[in-house]
C-alpha cells in the first residue's frame, strides 16, 4: 500500500492564478493542512515551505492537469526531488459535479492516490512540450482556415450573377486565387462582396502558409525525436508528434494497457444475453485516440495486411467497427512498446 511507501500526500487542484493543497496523512489519511498558493514562483516556494514543515520525511504529490495549469508546479516540484504523480480531474456532470470547492478537490486527488491509484508522471519534458504547442498552433490554423473557406463559398453562392458564374465550378485553390484578385467597381454591392470575398481568400492563403510551415517544422522535430516512429506505414508528422505528446516520457505509463485506456482504445464489456461482445472506450485522450483513429484509416485503404484481417475478423462473426476497435487496441500495444524503447524526451 502507498501508506506504508510514503508518510504523507498532498493534493493539488490547479488553476490559472491559483492552486488549492490539502496534505493528508497516509496513514490516518486526516486532513493535516489547507493551504491556498499563487500560480507562480513564489507560490510554488511557499507551498514547498508547507510540505517541509508540516509533511517531514517521504510525501508524494498529487496534482491535477499536469500538463496545462499544473505544469509549472509540476516542473517546479520534480526539479528539487520531490515525487508527483498526475491524477484525473473529476467528471463535472449532473448536480453532485457542480457542488464543490478547490480544497475538495484537492483532498479528492489525495485520496485517489491513497486508494492505490497511483497516476502516472507528468508530462515533463521539453521536446514534447514544444510539440504539443506546434500542434495546437497548427490546430488553430487549419480551423481557421476551414472556417474562412466556408464562409468564402457561402458568399459566393449568394453572390450577383455574372461574379458568381464567374467563380463557381472552380478547385479550391483557383477559387481563392480568383477572390484574392477580385477589384471593386462602381456598384456598391460588387464593391462590397469584392473586397469580402478578397480579405477571406487572403486569410486563407496566410493560413494556409502558417500550417504549412507549422507542420514542416513539426515533421522535422519529430524526424529529430523519432525516425523509426515515423518510419512506419500510416503514421505522419501529426500523428507521431499527437504519440509523442500523449506518451511524453518512458515511464510515465505503467503498462501498455494504461496506455491502450489513455488512448480510449482498451474494449469495455458490452455483452447481453447469449451475445459476447466489447465495445470501445469513450473516455481518455481524444486527440490521442484520434491519431490512432487515422492510422488505422490509413493502414485499410494503403496496407494489405490490414485489409485482410479486417476480413478475418469478419469472418469469425464480427462487426467492421468491432474490428476495428481490436485494431486499435493491437495498435496501442505496438506503439507503446515503441515510444517505451525510445530515450527521454
Amino acid at each position: 500500500m502507498l501508506a506504508d511507501d510514503v508518510a504523507y500526500v498532498i493534493g493539488v487542484d490547479t488553476h490559472a492564478d491559483s492552486h488549492a493543497l490539502v496534505l493528508l496523512d497516509a496513514r490516518t489519511q486526516r486532513t493535516c493542512s489547507v493551504l491556498t498558493v499563487a500560480a507562480s514562483r513564489s507560490g510554488y516556494r511557499r507551498a514547498l515551505r508547507l510540505a517541509h514543515r508540516q509533511a517531514p520525511g517521504k510525501r508524494l504529490w498529487a496534482l491535477e492537469g499536469t500538463g496545462s495549469y499544473g505544469a509549472g508546479l509540476a516542473r517546479f516540484l520534480t526539479e528539487r526531488g520531490e515525487q508527483v504523480r498526475e491524477v484525473e480531474r473529476p467528471r463535472r456532470e449532473g448536480s453532485r459535479g457542480r457542488l464543490k470547492s478547490d480544497a475538495l478537490d484537492a483532498e479528492r486527488a489525495a485520496r485517489l492516490v491513497l486508494s492505490g491509484q497511483r497516476g502516472g508522471l507528468p508530462r515533463l519534458g521539453a521536446e514534447t512540450h514544444a510539440l504539443k504547442a506546434l500542434l495546437l498552433a497548427r490546430e488553430s490554423a487549419v480551423n481557421e482556415r476551414t472556417a474562412a473557406l466556408n464562409q468564402l463559398r457561402a458568399l459566393v453562392v449568394s453572390c450577383p450573377p455574372e461574379l458568381r458564374e464567374h467563380l463557381q465550378g472552380r478547385s479550391r485553390a483557383a477559387l481563392v486565387s480568383a477572390c484574392a484578385r477580385l477589384r471593386g467597381g462602381q456598384d456598391p454591392e460588387r464593391a462590397a462582396l469584392s473586397l469580402a470575398l478578397r480579405s477571406l481568400a487572403r486569410r486563407i492563403k496566410r493560413l494556409h502558409t502558417d500550417a504549412d510551415e507549422l507542420e514542416q517544422e513539426l515533421a522535422r522535430r519529430v524526424q529529430a525525436l523519432a525516425p523509426k516512429l515515423l518510419a512506419r506505414q500510416g503514421i505522419g508528422p501529426i500523428c507521431a508528434a499527437r504519440l509523442l505528446v500523449s506518451w511524453s516520457q518512458p515511464g510515465r505509463l505503467r503498462s501498455e494497457a494504461a496506455f491502450a485506456r489513455l488512448a480510449g482504445a482498451a474494449p469495455i464489456p458490452a455483452s447481453s444475453g447469449k451475445i459476447v461482445r466489447y465495445r470501445l472506450d469513450r473516455g481518455g485522450d481524444r486527440q490521442l485516440n484520434r491519431a490512432l483513429h487515422t492510422i488505422v484509416v490509413t493502414l485499410r485503404r494503403t496496407d494489405p495486411r490490414t485489409k485482410a484481417y479486417i476480413s478475418r475478423r469478419v469472418a469469425e462473426g464480427k462487426t467492421e467497427r468491432e474490428a476495428v476497435r481490436c485494431l486499435k487496441r493491437y495498435l496501442a500495444r505496438s506503439l507503446f512498446r515503441q515510444l517505451e524503447a525510445m530515450p527521454s524526451t
